[in-house]
């Protein structure tokens, strides 16, 4: 899978995309008023936080709105991706697979996960 120029979002800037990705385009105190009510955060670190996000290109600003308003340059897949492509990377040595294994024996599946599970395989093969 090809690497963007974008980073890897860190904890609170994953934190900050779940948000535009649960509201949509936000302004700051939209933004704030949920990162306030889940874990206390101050509003000059909300706004700072996205300056940060900015220049990392994480997030876009539209400044012909007022109040500007924040948007995401990630889709929640795409991050969602970029993550997991990582983790298998860094903690599965480039295996799917053995992460695929480990999350299948860390929880109990229901039977309806378990018939997607099965879906996706035939997918897979089929492709192959």
């Amino acid at each position: 899978m090809p690497r963007s120029d974008v980073p890897q979002p860190t904890q609170l800037e994953l934190q900050i995309l779940r948000i535009l990705w649960d509201l949509g385009p936000s302004p700051v105190r939209a933004i704030h008023k949920r990162l306030q009510a889940e874990n206390g955060t101050i509003y000059s670190t909300t706004v700072k936080m996205l300056a940060v996000m900015m220049e990392k290109g994480l997030v876009r600003r539209d400044e012909r709105a007022q109040p500007h308003v924040y948007r995401p340059t990630l889709s929640r897949a795409r991050a969602g991706k970029r993550l997991l492509s990582d983790l298998i990377d860094k903690v599965y040595d480039g295996s799917a697979m053995s992460l695929v294994m480990q999350a299948l024996s860390a929880t109990k599946a229901t039977p309806d996960e378990l018939d997607e599970v099965r879906r996706l395989l035939d997918q897979v093969e089929r492709k192959s």
